[in-house]
């Protein structure tokens, strides 16, 4: 049976990445000139002085990038002097660099209304309006200081301003004010640079790709070292088709900007959807750390893991997303998907069903539903979810096969027959239908037939072990004994530890009178058969003794790991589990004891 495999891997295409990036406020006006003060001793400051004084360690904080100090100090400034524009102006300024730009706005508007023509509180009144989504305000303040014909707009204010040109769609006069600022300025600065990236972004918004790319490429061959560039540049490139290309900027913005969430989570994305989960999954983890807030982050993440075979650390992942999204049909599915591959499947029926409940006409959703039902061997509702997963994609390989299966197992012979056919019509590759048909040829006795099906999926899955047994069986049914002894042996070298094909080998080579091989086969497959149900002897004392460890009945834990490795001295779990109760039963030498046989059989061997 097969479930959908994670379908949702991609997500959304999120080009709302390709920012145009964040603006940096203007710095702090100058210091203004303190008014001369008369009739006052050299030891006493009056609060024009020490406001003078704030504002100036607030300056040189503010330079030395200690925003926080710069804060307090413009504080006690406008504090000390409330009717001095520039102190509004300053703590203005850095309470947007700080990022709190609704606290900013009143004291930049307080320090216009003192003074009316202060340029850089107009800028970054401008800015904050933009960062709070006041989108008409800045765009009013960005007009009026275009229109007043002083100095060039600075970049940052240039990229603010088209921020809220582009969130109010007015993409014509962003592109156009991008395009006037990079033929005002210097070709070759990091300014330039950064407009050239802006302008992509903008292009590849409007999924204009060949223009996005072409505005990247500029921006990276003015600073090659320009993360953002490369990240945007990488998405681009995705977006085009071109996935290594895509990664190998998207490593590189990465590695250019190790704590940005974007360039981390972007890369991983980009890995999971080129099914490189592995690899993906180191980025997402980062990407997680630095923003724990970031449900897409861990999203990526469960879906990294998923695919990596890690399932049991992907469900609380997928959880959390499910937690606070409880609508959201992806999660539910993978979360669904993920429980089933770990067999539990009845946990995952009602997630599936939330979904359906999301997206009716999902023609997968009722395929993986249908999947967890079999799992349940409840086999009428699996029948009923695939039939109507196939009235709305008549044409799904899996959905075929796996309605073939269920009827399988409903005995229902031609109808079997008639899916697992339409599926191998539709997937002439998949080496699964003809290896199921053969199965099915086999049990009705149609022997030539099953051996048919069975050489078809072996051509195309030679390394199928199970394919080579089964083949065999049906030539000695045939009394093909060379055919059959021959594809037995196979069925052995793919897979020694199993002993059916041994027991099917000795059957044949005892009817060819090669009595001597037939007991050698018949003798490994005791020596198999009484190593597995060893193997599963140890393993039930192994979990009742984690029960029991669980319980703090240690001594009966003890007798139940020491049960499990008479059992079978070589299962590692069982010395690991009595290792840990000799120890806590304060029997540090036998403790130690178990820990170096466990080293020993961890050893490879030669």
């Amino acid at each position: 049976m097969k479930p959908c495999s994670r379908r949702w891997k991609c997500g959304l295409v999120v080009f709302a990445a390709l920012s145009l990036g964040r603006a940096r406020p203007q710095s702090p006006p100058d210091r203004p000139a303190q008014p001369q003060q008369t009739g006052q001793s050299q030891t006493e400051h009056t609060p024009i002085q020490r406001a003078d004084a704030a504002f100036h360690a607030g300056y040189a904080a503010a330079e030395a990038g200690d925003l926080a100090a710069a804060r307090a100090d413009f504080e006690q400034v406008v504090q000390l002097a409330p009717e001095i524009a520039e102190g509004h102006s300053a703590l203005g300024s850095v309470l947007v660099q700080l990022g709190q730009p609704r606290r900013a706005i009143p004291e930049l508007e307080r320090a216009l209304a003192i003074k009316a023509d202060d340029p850089s509180a107009r800028v970054n009144l401008a800015i904050a309006c933009e960062e709070t989504q006041a989108y008409d305000k800045a765009l009013a303040l960005f007009r009026a200081l275009d229109q007043a014909g002083g100095a060039p707009l600075p970049t940052d204010a240039v990229l603010s301003y088209v921020r809220a040109l582009a969130a109010t769609k007015q993409t014509d006069l962003a592109r156009s004010r991008l395009q006037r600022a990079i033929a005002d300025g210097p070709s070759g600065s990091p300014d330039a640079a950064s407009l050239h990236d802006a302008l992509g972004s903008l292009e590849a918004q409007q999924q204009d790709w060949p223009s996005a790319q072409a505005q990247f490429e500029q921006a990276l061959a003015i600073d090659p070292g320009l993360a953002a560039a490369h990240l945007h540049l990488g998405l681009t490139l995705v977006a085009e088709q071109r996935a290594a290309d895509g990664l190998r900027e998207l490593t590189t913005a990465s590695q250019l900007a190790p704590d940005s969430v974007s360039a981390q989570l972007e890369l991983g994305r980009a890995l999971v959807a080129a099914d490189q989960d592995e690899q993906a999954i180191p980025p997402l983890r980062r990407a997680t750390a630095l923003a724990p807030e970031s449900l897409d982050a861990k999203y990526q993440l469960a879906l990294a893991l998923q695919g990596a075979g890690q399932e049991e650390q992907a469900i609380p992942l997928f959880q959390q997303v499910v937690d606070a999204q409880p609508r959201n049909a992806p999660a539910l599915t993978n979360l669904a998907l993920a429980l089933v591959q770990t067999g539990k499947s009845q946990q995952a029926l009602p997630l599936y069903q939330r979904a359906l409940a999301e997206t009716p006409g999902d023609a997968l959703v009722h395929q993986d539903l249908g999947v967890a039902y079999l799992q349940q061997s409840d086999l009428d509702d699996a029948i009923r979810e695939f039939r109507a997963g196939l009235r709305l994609n008549p044409q799904a390989y899996e959905l075929h096969y796996n309605l073939g299966l269920a009827l399988k197992l409903k005995d229902d012979v031609a109808g079997a027959a008639a899916e697992l056919e339409q599926a191998a019509r539709l997937n002439p590759d998949s080496p699964d239908p003809p290896f199921t048909l053969g199965i099915l040829k086999m049990q009705t006795g149609r022997f030539d037939e099953a051996a048919e099906q069975l050489k078809l999926t072996l051509k195309l899955r030679p390394a199928n072990g199970d394919a080579w047994a089964i083949l065999g069986s049906v030539y000695k049914q045939e009394n093909d004994l060379p055919a059959a002894a021959d594809a037995l042996r196979e069925a052995v070298k793919l897979q020694p530890n199993q002993p059916g094909a041994h027991i099917t080998l000795a059957g044949v080579l005892a009817e060819q009178g090669r009595k001597d091989e037939a007991a050698a086969e018949r003798k490994i497959a005791a020596d198999l058969t009484r190593a597995a149900t060893n193997r599963q002897r140890a393993a039930f004392s192994v979990n009742s003794g984690n029960l029991l460890l669980r319980q703090g009945k240690i001594a009966d834990a003890l007798e139940q790991f020491q049960d499990a490795v008479a059992s079978d001295p070589t299962y590692l779990d069982g010395h690991r589990g009595l290792a840990d109760a000799l120890a806590r039963s304060g029997r540090s030498a036998e403790a130690e004891a178990e820990r170096q046989k466990i080293s020993q059989l961890e050893k490879p061997k030669p």
